[in-house]
């Protein structure tokens, strides 16, 4: 039998007329809007990008205000950095763009809600917008509606690393009583509540860690430290101490007698009591460790902390020597020093307090010596912080060419590198005992002594983005 294919090749491809022009008609509607679809989405994700960024600036922007501004003006600043049109994160292609912010008071931020201005510590932020689509129009998607949420601390969040050193006044003086109406206690019990302010922000370690890890043994002379620290803090006191065996008598369990443990000032005096350490928080999110020694100098354990012991008169230019010595000697990589003096600035240590040993300091011209020591700190990269603790107008008796007052000295101790002296490094408890109201700072004119330490920890400090369902 003779096949023709010819005809079977007609047959099969004329036999049905047109269905694969139609096939392919659909094939092609299918892909055009599989591709448009495709389009439309990336378009919406890169939208969503642009305002879930937009967001979070926002957020960051009222949040680094917060600390220093009331609620109402955090939130104007937010808003002025919103994605809505004319504000400074504006988009083209967001429309019809609403923002809503609220400012909260969290639990486990490690940051204080300071009572005022803004009795809060963190604010949320959320921003809504439209976008146009492009091919989903087909299919009855003319728009898409999209939102975004963000939740940033004040400042007090993670910033650093810095090695703090702070340098706290234990003469006599310190242990009157402090009759000012921000804290009816003695001098020292209120700069320590102070300290624990600045210890209660500063970060032990990486910002969202649950634990820092294990620290390493503390000693008298050498610092717990977690893993991978964060800010380092270590305190230095003056009158220094005959050796570093008299260290431990600032955080034992009872105090031990201070009687006897002072030593003149040219006499090779031990100013540390407490090495850099970062175990003073066991996360960045909670309150403070009461075991670690920094602490519990800090009347924050098992003690009252830090005693006044006195004996050797006031003369600080030796310690803030150290200070910066000590600093130095224990920088990290892509770390900043910075040093807290907190004093009332008059030093008037006589030539028998001074002594005669392998150091000499003069004993004239004691308070431009702790202005010379601080400024050379600054000059060599430390920033300097002066919290000058009921100064008074006169004083500084061994200053006579030039003569300085107490609250000049603090005054000029504050400087940070490239602007010495700093005023905006410079705090006055003006209101504390022996204190001036001619002593004020026009730059921080707080006088609260909690409230100096948690704007001094705002500078070292920024805002940062929080997860949103942080309580």
């Amino acid at each position: 039998m003779k096949l023709n294919h010819e005809t079977i090749v007609h047959r099969l491809r004329d036999g049905q007329p047109g269905q694969s022009i139609v096939t392919i008609m659909i094939a092609m509607v299918a892909l055009l809007g599989a591709a448009a679809l495709v389009i439309d989405i990336g378009a919406l994700y890169y939208a969503y990008q642009q305002l879930q960024s937009a967001t979070r600036e926002a957020a960051l922007a009222g949040g680094a205000v917060l600390a220093n501004d009331t609620a109402s003006e955090a939130i104007t600043t937010a808003t002025n950095y919103s994605a809505a049109n004319g504000d400074l994160n504006a988009y083209t292609n967001l429309s019809n763009v609403t923002i809503t912010a609220a400012v909260k008071c969290l639990t486990t931020t490690g940051i204080i809600c300071t009572a005022s201005p803004s009795s809060a510590n963190a604010l949320t932020v959320t921003e809504t917008a439209t976008v146009n689509s492009l091919f989903a129009r087909v299919l009855g998607f003319n728009t898409w509606t999209l939102s975004a949420t963000a939740t940033a601390s004040a400042k007090g969040g993670y910033n650093g690393p810095y090695n703090v050193e702070i340098i706290l006044d234990t003469t006599s003086s310190m242990g009157d009583t402090d009759t000012d109406s921000q804290c009816s206690s003695t001098r020292i019990s209120c700069a320590l509540a102070g300290i624990r302010t600045l210890l209660g922000t500063l970060s032990p370690c990486a910002a969202g860690m649950t634990s820092c890890g294990t620290a390493t043994s503390e000693t008298a002379t050498v610092g717990a430290n977690v893993p991978t620290p964060v800010d380092e803090v270590g305190m230095m006191v003056f009158p220094g101490l005959i050796s570093t065996t008299y260290a431990p008598y600032d955080w034992a369990c009872p105090t031990k007698s201070l009687s006897g443990d002072s030593i003149a000032y040219n006499n090779s005096p031990v100013y540390q009591i407490i090495a850099l350490s970062s175990n003073y928080r066991t996360s960045d999110t909670v309150g403070l460790n009461t075991a670690a020694y920094l602490t519990i100098a800090a009347g924050g354990g098992c003690s009252a902390g830090v005693a006044a012991p006195g004996g050797q008169g006031t003369f600080y230019a030796g310690v803030i020597d150290a200070a910066q010595a000590n600093l130095v000697a224990n920088a990290r990589p892509n770390t900043k020093n910075v040093m807290i003096l907190l004093s009332d600035g008059n030093a008037t240590a006589t030539k028998a307090n001074m002594g005669t040993g392998a150091t000499s300091y003069p004993y004239t011209q004691e308070c431009t010596q702790a202005v010379t020591e601080a400024q050379k700190a600054a000059k060599a990269g430390t920033t300097v912080y002066a919290v000058a603790y009921g100064a008074e107008a006169s004083g500084c008796t061994t200053d006579v060419s030039p003569s300085i007052t107490p609250c000049q000295t603090m005054q000029q101790i504050a400087s940070s590198p490239g602007t010495i002296p700093n005023p905006a490094n410079f705090f006055s408890d003006y209101t504390a005992k022996g204190g001036t109201s001619s002593c004020i700072s026009a730059a921080r004119p707080t006088s609260s002594l909690t409230q100096i330490f948690t704007e001094i920890a705002d500078d070292l400090t920024v805002a940062r983005l929080l997860p949103n369902n942080t309580n």
